[in-house]
């Protein structure tokens, strides 16, 4: 399928549904400060990571406004809702399961950066990641088949398989995942929550799919730039 070579596949060490984070452990305060919760009118439906004041890193399926500075999505006081001002998709998503899995969210105003909100670094190059190197993926998604969205975030380790491996006993994954939120290795986030196999949290033993963040870094060195533009960030998607 096309696109499917950016996708970094992986397998659980403990199991991750549709929107779900199974077996996951509650995540402390004062940590993991970069994740945002991308609602809609009824809620949570993905998670984001800020990566920079202004700009959100999220799934390209998902897109709303963003609530930061809460791991507990009943205290909304406490964190702050922040509308899109404009959503940056990649040109070539078609659909979950088909590659450039990935968009930016330009926020309308700034993030103010304290003891509840931070960014979290992106790839400098691209990474070799080895296999079976554990990384994390946090959300507040479902802990079970046909549950509900979790008040609390939470986080669980993941382990990397090699993208061969999962060709061969996993062919063509159609699925989703805790949608949007970040996979995070070595503190560095290194792909975005894509799709898993069925909406079953119990589906065993089968590999979650991120977008991998490092062939779209063009993209995102923008970000950096006082000139930002957004027809550029487009070409840029366009071309990764």
């Amino acid at each position: 399928m096309h696109g499917l070579h950016k996708f970094l596949l992986l397998v659980l060490r403990r199991k991750m549904g549709h929107h779900a984070i199974i077996h996951g452990n509650k995540v402390s305060a004062n940590s993991m400060l970069y994740m945002v919760s991308v609602q809609n009118n009824r809620g949570h439906i993905c998670g984001g990571f800020l990566v920079r004041e202004d700009f959100v890193v999220t799934a390209a399926h998902c897109n709303r406004d963003v609530v930061f500075g809460t791991h507990n999505l009943k205290n909304t006081d406490n964190g702050k809702r922040i509308n899109i001002e404009t959503r940056y998709k990649h040109p070539q998503f078609m659909s979950e399961g088909t590659g450039n899995d990935i968009m930016l969210l330009k926020l309308s105003k700034k993030v103010q950066l304290d003891n509840s909100a931070q960014t979290i670094h992106l790839p400098s190059s691209e990474m070799h990641i080895n296999d079976n190197q554990q990384c994390r993926v946090a959300g507040w998604g479902y802990t079970r088949t046909n549950g509900n969205v979790v008040d609390d975030l939470r986080v669980v380790d993941v382990s990397i398989i090699n993208p061969q491996v999962c060709k061969m006993e996993w062919d063509g994954l159609p699925a989703n995942g805790d949608s949007g939120g970040p996979l995070v290795c070595n503190g560095i986030a290194v792909g975005v929550v894509s799709f898993n196999k069925y909406r079953n949290c119990n589906y065993p033993d089968v590999p979650n799919v991120y977008t991998d963040i490092s062939k779209y870094l063009p993209t995102y060195r923008l970000l950096n730039q006082e000139t930002y533009l957004a027809n550029h960030v487009v070409a840029l998607m366009a071309h990764a």
